[in-house]
């Protein structure tokens, strides 16, 4: 008597499970779209759903890869030179600091890095906070030539690869301060490389079976229909509320990670 019930129970809730994994997907494709972070929208219901720590990772990092396309796509008229330094040569260091993140990922523990996140979430709201003063402050002061520029860069492929999580808030702000770019300016480029980064992880992450692929598949087709609505909508945006929202959003995920390693 008991199987029937508990069998449209258990239903309801693979059902459920979906839904959440979609709608936590067109949020984090349109987030990433938009500012990036789209990250702290699918993680958290990816453990909420029970994977592990390390599988929702790499789950959600796969599951956005092609959300982040769609929308390097819808702005890929907007493409140039990043402080001087020409796109492809970005894209080459993002991929190749993605490939040793990821395999870190793979063959490291992560919980430490859990400690440094709220770390780096909070320079890049600062960053963006006061990112146009300080960048003026910057050059007017210092050169700040190539090779600074492509290691930065190097390092941002490597945290891609090995969490993500505000790769594109970061990406936006460290862009912003070397090379005195606004954030609406950086849709284009800060989307491609927050793509590159994810498919250089996803190669690494389903090589290694770390993807649970019931999750991400719902998820997936959110981040492109997130993904392509957030580039459009975000064509149209003025410059100032690219930045409140950007701010916003950094603001919010730099608390919930501050509570979520030391509270």
């Amino acid at each position: 008597m008991d199987k029937a019930p508990r069998g449209r129970d258990e239903r309801l809730v693979t059902i459920a499970y979906l839904l959440l994994a979609l709608a936590a997907g067109f949020v984090g494709g349109a987030m990433n779209a938009l500012a990036g972070g789209g990250t702290f929208a699918t993680l958290p219901s990816l453990l909420a759903i029970g994977l592990p720590a390390n599988i929702a990772n790499a789950t959600s990092n796969v599951a956005l890869l092609p959300g982040a396309g769609t929308s390097a796509w819808a702005f890929r008229d907007e493409l140039g030179p990043v402080g001087g330094v020409g796109i492809r040569t970005l894209a080459a260091i993002t991929f190749a600091g993605g490939l040793v993140g990821s395999v870190l990922l793979v063959v490291t523990p992560s919980k430490a890095f859990d400690f440094i996140i709220p770390w780096l979430v909070l320079y890049a709201f600062v960053v963006l906070a006061f990112g146009k003063r300080a960048s003026a402050w910057l050059q007017q002061r210092v050169t700040i030539g190539r090779n600074t520029l492509l290691s930065v860069q190097m390092l941002l492929g490597i945290y891609g690869g090995y969490f993500g999580g505000g790769v594109g808030l970061m990406t936006t702000a460290t862009y912003g301060l070397l090379a005195g770019h606004t954030p609406r300016e950086l849709f284009a480029p800060r989307t491609l490389m927050l793509a590159i980064a994810n498919l250089a992880a996803a190669i690494v992450f389903v090589a290694a079976g770390m993807v649970r692929w019931t999750a991400c598949l719902p998820m997936l087709a959110g981040a492109v229909i997130g993904g392509w609505a957030g580039a459009h909508v975000g064509k149209r945006l003025p410059a100032e509320w690219v930045r409140v929202w950007t701010l916003l959003v950094t603001g919010v995920t730099t608390i919930v990670f501050f509570a979520r390693a030391y509270g």
